[in-house]
């Protein structure tokens, strides 16, 4: 089964560049992005290469490369599935907030709008792929609206779940550890897994490409994004520790990374982790542990959770705490708000929750981040929903120079592992704050004895 047209129904962090790269590697195929959002599409068509919706480092040049010859992006969303012998699902699955599994389940309203649409609109056989992270058996849902359309039309689903980091997409797409599809077990199931290999496999090394059942595809990504934020926690609940009997965490983290049987990775203590995936991914399988009555395994992955909110509200009465219990119209400077480095993505960034916090306070933040705007710092805050939008509006200022940030300031806080940071003529920060002045690396990126020689007062999570 030869595929060649390509239809992908949503234009994010996952459907834009894996397309992008997919259309890059096979040139013969013809790879349509569709999305509802018309400023989406047209952010992706822009001859400006910089204003392209999502940064990834090396994204430019793959859309360069490809749009216009195999790659496209449109908001026509029917003609693309009409003419596509294979549909990539990559929509939104946030977690509900609203009936039954608020605050854990993952909202599927999407998921079902996407089938119904493709079932209206298919009039040959088409092979569908569940691109965006789901609950294991979400592929049985897909199936029966998709069978039970009436007009003859046959579907294969398949999974193959994202293993993207952000800020290496594009590098985790060219060179994967592993591509992953799942994919019924029956002779036509197996036909459209093979289908799904030839593409990836014009790149992708044979030995690297997976195949398994549905199930086993859809819960290996819930699984993958749980053990990393579980180390995560588990680093970041030493930090504590650490502290208070004197230990240095970034020693211990580089001690028991080398053994072989832990490895270094993800061991980085920090104010905790955020992004589209972790949480909304742990609090799914919480969801499903519990839906199924298993009570113990729920709560062993909801204190993974539980330790990540802990440490970013750590990180923030650390803050007030040394600054002499008020923070009351004191300025503070973020230093990141995207919620790592090389991202424009703020979803779930600790910088949100940190910065709430000391609002609470009364303190007035501001903050440079290379890549986030203003306009999305204000509508993060305002969808946590915690006070009037005014005073969000009033206590948080985003600035396009550093400098600017830092000027007057009491403190500085590091909520981002930016690279330029390291860079900063820190002293000119110093000489312009108030004193005594304050740097609280919540990423642990700065040279601490040096911040200490200059003047600063220096907190690390750890330390």
């Amino acid at each position: 089964m030869k595929i060649k047209n390509i239809c992908c129904i949503g234009a994010g962090y996952v459907g834009g560049p894996t397309m992008a790269v997919i259309a890059q590697k096979n040139p013969d195929i013809k790879v349509t992005v569709v999305d509802i959002n018309a400023a989406r599409i047209a952010a992706w068509n822009d001859k400006d290469l910089d204003k392209l919706p999502i940064y990834e480092p090396g994204l430019d040049k793959v859309v360069a490369e490809a749009r216009n010859r195999n790659l496209f992006f449109s908001t026509d969303v029917d003609a693309a599935i009409e003419a596509a012998d294979m549909i990539f699902i990559s929509v939104n699955t946030p977690t509900k907030t609203y009936g039954q599994g608020k605050g854990m389940a993952a909202d599927l309203k999407y998921i079902e709008l996407c089938a119904r649409q493709i079932a209206k609109v298919a009039k040959t056989d088409k092979i569908v792929v569940e691109k965006s992270t789901l609950p294991v058996r979400t592929a049985q849902a897909i199936k029966s609206i998709l069978h039970n359309t009436g007009n003859g039309v046959k579907f294969q689903i398949l999974s193959n779940p994202e293993f993207l980091a952000e800020g290496t997409a594009v590098q985790d797409l060219v060179a994967p550890d592993r591509v992953l599809i799942g994919g019924e077990q029956t002779k036509e199931g197996l036909e459209a897994i093979q289908a799904l290999v030839d593409i990836y496999a014009t790149w992708v090394p044979l030995e690297n490409i997976l195949t398994t059942n549905l199930w086993s595809s859809e819960l290996s990504k819930l699984t993958a994004n749980a053990f990393l934020a579980q180390r995560v926690s588990s680093i970041n609940a030493l930090s504590e520790l650490c502290e208070v009997t004197g230990a240095d965490v970034n020693e211990v983290a580089i001690a028991i990374g080398k053994d072989s049987r832990i490895g270094p990775k993800f061991l980085k203590a920090s104010v905790g982790f955020g992004g589209s995936c972790f949480q909304k991914d742990i609090l799914n399988l919480v969801y499903i542990a519990k839906s199924y009555g298993l009570n113990e395994v729920a709560d062993y992955w909801e204190q993974v959770i539980i330790m990540n909110d802990y440490q970013k509200r750590r990180f923030g009465s650390k803050i007030i705490q040394t600054l002499y219990n008020t923070i009351s119209g004191k300025k503070i400077a973020f230093l990141g708000w995207a919620f790592k480095k090389d991202t424009n993505d703020t979803r779930e960034s600790a910088a949100i929750y940190v910065a709430d916090q000391l609002m609470e306070e009364q303190a007035n933040i501001a903050v440079y981040d290379p890549k986030v705007t203003a306009q999305q710092m204000q509508s993060d805050l305002n969808y946590l929903n915690t006070r009037p939008e005014d005073d969000n509006e009033s206590q948080l200022t985003a600035e396009h120079d550093p400098y600017e940030a830092c000027k007057d300031a009491h403190a500085v806080a590091v909520l981002t592992e930016w690279d330029e940071f390291k860079t900063y003529n820190w002293q000119k920060i110093y000489d312009e704050m108030k004193k005594p002045a304050f740097v609280f690396d919540g990423r642990g990126i700065l040279d601490k004895s040096s911040l200490e020689t200059i003047g600063f007062q220096v907190y690390a999570i750890g330390k």
